[in-house]
Parts: structure tokens; sequence; C-alpha cells
């Protein structure tokens, strides 16, 4: 997990050209999955397109939500490998296997 690349607020700002209270928004509504590392607030680099938050995102992490996952769970879940999907969650979203990760992730709910 650890070779991310990471945006903090200030990142997020500027990368989004937004606002601070828009950035922690994003993360509120789950638009976004950010979690503390070194006590700073993070969110994946990859969690973003070049548009700003991936649209996949907040579906799954709603659905992670649903499923018991507090926050850090959720985004470590997202990057780390999972071994029904063969790759991280996360690279099977991005390679448009949405319904796939997510039936995964349904079957996870404790």
């Amino acid at each position: 997990m650890n070779e991310r690349t990471w945006l903090t607020v200030p990142d997020l700002v500027e990368r989004l050209d937004s606002t601070p209270s828009r950035v922690r928004r994003l993360i509120e509504d789950r638009t976004l999955l950010a979690m503390r590392r070194d006590g700073v607030l993070s969110v994946p680099e990859v969690f973003l397109d070049d548009e700003g938050p991936l649209p996949e995102l907040r579906g799954t992490a709603i659905l992670l939500s649903d499923s018991g996952f507090d926050n850090d769970e959720s985004v470590t879940w997202l990057l780390e490998p999972d071994d029904s999907l063969g790759v991280a969650p996360i690279d099977a979203l991005l390679a448009g296997r949405k319904a796939e990760v997510r039936r995964v992730a349904q079957a996870l709910a404790f």
C-alpha cells in the first residue's frame, strides 16, 4: 500500500482547483476516501482521474460502509491485492470491473 502516491488536503485543493471545505465535503460524502497517515488526512492519488474523484469510487465506498467497513478499512481494502480479483480492487475498478468489485465487497459484509 505504501508505494501509492498520497495527496493531502492542500494537495487536493490544488489538484481539484477547489477549497479546503469543498475537499473535506468530498471526503465526508464518500466521493473520496481518506485516511490519516502519520496524523495527516490523505487520499490515494489513484482515487482520482483527470476530471476529479473516480465516479465508481463513491458507490463502492458506500457499499463498503454499509458492509461495516470504516474509512481506514475501506481504503486499505481498495489498495491491497484481493485474491478473488487477482489485483487490488481499485485497479479492478480502473479496468472497468465495477460490478465484480462490488460483488466481492458485498460478500465481505460483517
